[in-house]
């Protein structure tokens, strides 16, 4: 998974980046800037609740922590549903392979015995 997509508050998010995210919650916008993310966020309910979220926290130093350690944590749990994705495909493949197998072992049977008859 490409790692710009486990980053939470990427440059890449195509309605805010993150500066303006943090100027926006450090007031330190312009009324007009202020409005047009305001109403972005009447548009989107996402965008809505994770301003909200980020709003609720007191020390505004700590947002940079709190995301870092947030990329941190998604990165660990994609990492462990990637691998535990790749164990069961293994452990589902064993019964179509036996399944081609066993085909392929009948037609070359079938083949064989036609072949016998016709003798």
């Amino acid at each position: 998974m490409n790692n710009d997509l486990k980053n939470i508050l990427s440059n890449s998010n195509k309605d805010i980046d993150n500066q303006h995210l943090m100027d926006y919650l450090s007031n330190q916008l312009s009324n007009t800037e202020s409005h047009e993310i305001e109403k972005k966020m009447t548009d989107d309910p996402f965008m809505n609740d994770a301003i909200e979220g980020l709003q609720q926290i007191n020390d505004k130093a700590k947002l940079a922590g709190y995301t870092e350690q947030l990329n941190k944590e998604l990165k660990r749990q994609t990492g462990k549903n990637k691998r535990h994705k790749d164990k069961r495909k293994w452990k589902e493949q064993p019964y179509t392979y036996f399944a081609v197998l066993l085909i392929l072992l009948l037609i070359i049977i079938c083949y064989l015995v036609i072949k016998q008859f016709n003798h």
